[in-house]
């Protein structure tokens, strides 16, 4: 089954909720009104990452397009190829 690496530049989020209404099973606001990838892991550096499948590929996909700064990308498992 093929994964894919979601991840989340948290620090430059502007809080719009477009992730969140798109896609709300992978996405909520948190206190500080910035997104969240739901089960998301927090790095050092603020940014957030989460392994997710092929099922969950199309509506994260559509998370990261609707993002107007571009904060959502969509890796290969690897993080070697950005796919979204």
């Amino acid at each position: 089954m093929t994964k894919y690496m979601l991840r989340h530049d948290r620090p430059n989020c502007i809080g719009c909720a477009a992730c969140v209404a798109i896609a709300p099973d992978y996405w909520e606001m948190a206190s500080d009104d910035k997104s969240s990838i739901k089960g998301g892991k927090r790095m050092p550096d603020g940014t957030e990452e989460r392994v997710i499948e092929e099922k969950d590929f199309a509506a994260n996909k559509d998370a990261a397009q609707s993002c107007p700064v571009n904060v959502i990308s969509v890796w290969d498992e690897n993080k070697t190829k950005k796919i979204v």
